[in-house]
């Protein structure tokens, strides 16, 4: 009988907390790539499995929502299951919970089969087929990640960045976690010193890779300038690499 829910402990590292002392967006977000990866290769449809037969996952969309951000030195207990198919979409959920089963974190993840000959994007159903009947039903929060709307028309843009060998991974082209560490980089330090992200939604469209210059265009919500969407764009051609939306609640005193 496969393990169709998965847990992992994470204690957080002085090196995954940011300037506030709390753990920061990209390295949550980490822990939740980590974790599906594990757990797709115990049941048999990892990154390995997809490899023999060409194709490896793509993280299409993922939503997080976040109740509080932990501290340095405290432990979180990251569980996940898979959640069946939504046509080319696999579905994925997580739940994170603190050392004494408060709630940290609860995320929905869309993801995508891709060959890696063609770049063509692949029916799940081959892969997943044999877990379909076994799913869990629960939803960690309402609905699967959606589509992200674009920036507005005077959206203000970042300076540009051109990607680096640190940005890649393991094939090649820049690691999903990069783009949300790259947009919340481009707030300034006084924003950022008095908010801290309750929802992240990003949407993933088109591959970066290594030395291509991006810029980050960045565009409040109508009345209401804690909604804040974003756009990574590549310059040579003006490719939407990916969307993302924000919302930022002010931090405790």
């Amino acid at each position: 009988m496969e393990q169709l829910e998965f847990s992992k402990k994470y204690r957080i590292p002085v090196y995954e907390m940011g300037f506030n002392g709390k753990l920061s967006p990209h390295s949550l977000f980490n822990y939740l790539q980590d974790i599906a990866s594990e757990h797709a290769e115990l049941l048999r449809f990892g990154k390995d499995d997809l490899l023999k037969e060409n194709r490896f996952w793509v993280l299409s969309r993922i939503a997080v929502k976040v109740i509080y951000w932990p501290s340095w030195g405290e432990s979180i207990d990251v569980k996940t299951w898979p959640r069946g198919t939504d046509k080319l979409f696999a579905l994925r959920d997580f739940e994170v919970t603190d050392s004494h089963g408060e709630s940290v974190a609860l995320g929905s993840s869309s993801w995508l089969v891709v060959d890696r000959t063609s770049r063509r994007v692949q029916r799940p159903d081959s892969v997943l087929s044999h877990f379909n009947e076994g799913f869990p039903v629960k939803s960690a929060i309402s609905g699967n990640a959606s589509k992200v709307g674009p920036v507005a028309g005077d959206a203000v843009h970042s300076q540009a960045y051109r990607v680096a060998i640190s940005d890649l991974d393991i094939n090649l082209h820049v690691n999903n976690v990069k783009y949300l560490e790259w947009i919340t980089d481009s707030y300034d330090l006084e924003f950022r010193q008095k908010h801290n992200p309750s929802f992240i939604e990003i949407n993933y469209l088109a591959e970066s890779r290594i030395g291509e210059e991006i810029i980050i265009a960045t565009s409040a919500g109508k009345n209401n300038e804690a909604l804040c969407n974003h756009s990574v764009i590549r310059t040579v051609d003006n490719t939407e690499l990916c969307r993302a939306q924000i919302h930022w609640e002010i931090c405790p005193q």
